[in-house]
């Protein structure tokens, strides 16, 4: 009988799938903070099922089972279709379905690129990588007008067929350890300002924005192929 713990590790990953259902229903309900708030408990999952995995050395015990495969399924789901559907049922944009068609699209591409995550010692991903909860969290909360929204999404929609290497945060070298502490520090911040939704007043939208310029900025200069020593 294959062993217990592994099985575990990919069902702890394949539970963001479950999560992606629960925010499928309140996005439907209009409960779009409770929509937000499953997606930062899926992007939880995906940031420490990695983890996990790598301790129960689920790759040597599970050889016959695609864990990465399962990962990108779920990932589909939770950084791609349930914030495309808030985009709809939110009405952020003025005419919903070309919008949200080219967003799926774009990331079914993405995600089928054989390169779309580059491992030659120092990881990458190429072309934008659907951080679409992220993009429509900040949408939402900025309220920007629907017009404005549209040109957003649809620039990154292309930007993804553009093959610019963007920082893998967990994983690229470069920079790591202030990537990290940056990433985190953001991350509990954005997970409190869409807990605090409706509310959206204070200057700490704004700064949120702080990681990620930095995310942006180390990207394009790392993808420019300036040689920046490697953080430990």
């Amino acid at each position: 009988m294959a062993p217990i713990l592994p099985w575990l590790a990919h069902l702890y990953t394949a539970s963001g799938a479950v999560i992606a259902l629960l925010a499928t229903g309140v996005t439907f309900a209009h409960n779009f903070r409770a929509a937000f708030i499953y997606l930062v408990v899926a992007t939880f999952v995906d940031a420490t099922d990695g983890v996990l995995a790598r301790a129960l050395r689920v790759k040597e015990r599970l050889p016959h089972y695609d864990g990465a495969r399962l990962d990108d399924i779920v990932d589909y789901l939770t950084y791609v279709f349930v914030p495309v559907l808030i985009v709809w049922q939110a009405q952020l944009v003025p005419v919903a379905f070309p919008v949200c068609a080219a967003m799926l699209l774009a990331s079914a591409y993405g995600f089928g690129q054989a390169d779309a995550k580059v491992n030659t010692g120092d990881h990458f991903f190429t072309g934008f990588p659907s951080y679409w909860n992220i993009v429509v969290s900040y949408l939402y909360l900025w309220q920007l007008a629907p017009v404005v929204n549209a040109v957003i999404l649809l620039v990154l929609s292309v930007l993804v067929f553009v093959p610019i290497r963007y920082v893998y945060p967990s994983r690229t070298t470069a920079w790591k350890m202030p990537t990290l502490v940056l990433g985190t520090t953001w991350a509990v911040l954005l997970a409190w300002l869409i807990w605090r939704l409706p509310a959206t007043d204070g200057p700490w939208l704004v700064l949120s924005l702080v990681f990620p310029a930095y995310y942006l900025g180390l990207s394009l200069w790392l993808n420019g192929g300036t040689k920046v020593p490697p953080s430990r």
